[in-house]
């Protein structure tokens, strides 16, 4: 798979047309993978493929790496979950379909934490989007690398993540308002989260903005409350639950579990699911005289 995917890579870059490949390698240690931009054919032999391909590398495809862009036009490397992000920037005018060469990697699922101990990976989870992943063949690409996948999903969401939102759905209101105000009391204001988002690609955040200030920018229960809720909100409809923001959370907010219960309660409202198609708007962002109304409280 891998000397396919860098043939793959030498034949794009020597034709002339993309000016760079971003894709995964080892770290200087072989023991992480990390982001690699391959900008000359004899470079290719750098690109790797397993299970610790975690990374949705399409946040190097907005605007918040200029430096990427200006190389000229990028093929990127991705799994079926990082492609719904990149049909997102797509739907949303971020990303033009025609300036980037999407690689499709079937995949049979990544692993939750990247460690090798002695070659051998210490620590084999597989997160929950892995479970449930109904794009292990890429659904949307220019070049597919790998054999088919054959894997049918579960009809209804699974995983102790899925299982963790149902039994938390049971319990009082106060309850769950004190289990994420204990949550979010932690945080650190880093913007981790944030950074390393896809969608969050506003040039400059409402956070950044102090005339007027609307979220207290130091780490405060009640700006740390506003900042969590806020974000969670911008990305309702929009969250493909690709868990990049908890994974690189400092303190471990479980934010992936508030960013997938509002992913459900929009299918349930609107029958929309987000990353799957290009031409398809989320539904905070449009209006449709045929949607119900029963979610307004």
């Amino acid at each position: 798979m891998e000397d396919q995917l860098r043939e793959k890579a030498k034949e794009l870059l020597e034709g002339g047309e993309i000016k760079v490949v971003i894709g995964y390698g080892w770290n200087n240690r072989k023991t992480r993978i990390t982001p690699v931009f391959i900008t000359k054919a004899e470079d290719v032999d750098k690109l790797v493929f397993n299970a610790l391909c975690v990374n949705n590398l399409s946040i190097y495809l907005t605007r918040k790496y200029k430096d990427i862009q200006a190389m000229g036009k990028p093929a990127i490397v991705a799994k079926g979950c990082d492609i719904k992000n990149i049909v997102v920037c797509i739907s949303e005018g971020q990303v033009e379909r025609d300036n980037v060469h999407i690689i499709g990697m079937t995949c049979s699922g990544v692993v939750y934490k990247q460690e090798l101990w002695q070659g051998e990976l210490k620590d084999n989870i597989m997160p929950s989007k892995c479970h449930n992943c109904d794009v292990r063949n890429p659904h949307i690409t220019d070049s597919v690398i790998g054999d088919p996948v054959d894997f049918t999903p579960p009809e209804e969401p699974a995983g102790m993540l899925f299982d963790k939102i149902r039994e938390f759905d049971s319990k009082p209101a106060s309850d769950r308002w004190e289990f994420w105000n204990e949550h979010f009391t932690r945080c650190v204001k880093c913007y981790a989260c944030r950074q390393v988002c896809t969608l969050c690609y506003c040039e400059r955040c409402i956070t950044d903005k102090n005339q007027p200030q609307w979220i207290e920018t130091s780490a405060h229960p009640r700006g740390n409350m506003a900042w969590n809720l806020i974000r969670a909100q911008h990305l309702a409809g929009r969250c493909t639950q690709c868990g990049e923001c908890e994974r690189a959370c400092p303190v471990n907010i479980p934010l992936n579990m508030v960013n997938s219960k509002l992913a459900l309660t929009v299918k349930e409202s609107f029958g929309y699911r987000a990353g799957y198609d290009t031409e398809e708007h989320p539904p905070m962002i449009v209006y449709k005289p045929e949607d119900e109304e029963d979610f307004i409280r």
